[in-house]
């Protein structure tokens, strides 16, 4: 039995009929609550974004500064705590500020890597945090150290064969 033919049925009553269109209304008005619900519950709580999460030392000669450096801000509405800052190696060094990011605001990070190791290197820093959105994240360090001038060796000043030769030492 079709809708129509229920509705003719049942006069006195109302029966409703959804067409196309109806259907089409229901089905955007459920998704906008429910997009409405779920907005509700955010997550709430301290949030940690970086300025970049890739740093390219790009070439570098051996010895070259060994410093760089990115930024930690706090997009939620909580304190933020920066409870570690952990290099990949012992090449890699980061040194963090562990006092609390209030909402808003920034801390930077530097990172020291050992530029006297010769050739590419890929590293990561690992910062661990009190975040909701991402207690650990992970910043790439990459690049290429080139190796020094080689050091000119020091003449050696060459015996004439007709100079006395020292006499060898008595123990």
């Amino acid at each position: 039995m079709s809708c129509q033919e229920t509705a003719s049925i049942l006069t006195p009553l109302y029966v409703y009929c959804p067409n196309t269109t109806d259907r089409m209304k229901r089905s955007i008005l459920t998704l906008a609550l429910g997009a409405l619900f779920l907005g509700g519950f955010a997550q709430k709580g301290p949030m940690i974004s970086l300025d970049t999460e890739s740093i390219d030392y790009g070439t570098i000669p051996q010895g070259g500064e060994p410093n760089r450096n990115f930024t930690v801000t706090n997009t939620g509405d909580a304190p933020l705590i920066i409870s570690q800052c952990q290099g990949s190696c012992g090449c890699t060094v980061p040194k963090c500020d562990t006092a609390p990011i209030a909402p808003g605001a920034t801390s930077v990070v530097n990172i020291r890597y050992d530029t006297n190791r010769v050739g590419a290197f890929t590293k990561t820093v690992t910062v661990s945090s009190n975040a909701v959105n991402a207690p650990s994240k992970v910043v790439n360090i990459h690049g290429i150290v080139e190796a020094g001038a080689t050091p000119t060796a020091t003449p050696v000043k060459e015996t004439s064969p007709s100079a006395p030769v020292a006499a060898p030492e008595k123990k």
